[in-house]
């Protein structure tokens, strides 16, 4: 198995990573793993752990990770979205063949206003979008 390890390994957290340094460089051939670093996706920050220096692999390394990371959760989140279309389409259908009245009260206030709310905004934003490329 430690033939096979990659040289970083990065526990995934809500805005980023840690960053750890995998070596198997010891007696037992145990894996041990040195925290060097904090990276945040949404910014591009780079902290190095405590006194820990960076070398030009180690960043370079965190670089491509955190641009494949980026890449990774764009796709996602249009993902995200797409299904969003689907589950408003599976909603309309249960609103016209299965839903009860009271189930119908529970939901309508909600959900028309928040069908308001993104149709106004999805509407400001593609008159900009038209606006723009005249």
């Amino acid at each position: 198995m430690t033939a096979d390890l990659p040289d970083y390994y990065f526990r995934v957290r809500e805005n980023g990573a840690v960053v750890f340094r995998l070596s198997t460089e010891n007696r037992q051939r145990r894996i041990e793993m040195d925290e060097i670093a904090t990276v945040n996706v949404k910014n591009g920050t780079i902290k190095p752990h405590g006194d820990v220096a960076l070398s030009k692999p180690d960043i370079a390394a965190i670089e491509s990770w955190l641009a494949a990371r980026q890449a990774q959760l764009a796709a996602r989140e249009v993902d995200d979205i797409l299904r969003t279309v689907d589950h408003l389409n599976l909603t309309t259908h249960w609103a016209q063949s299965r839903a009860t009245g009271a189930q119908l009260d529970a939901v309508t206030d909600a959900l028309l206003l928040a069908m308001h709310d993104l149709r106004t905004v999805l509407v400001r934003k593609k008159a900009d979008r038209l606006g723009k490329s005249d």
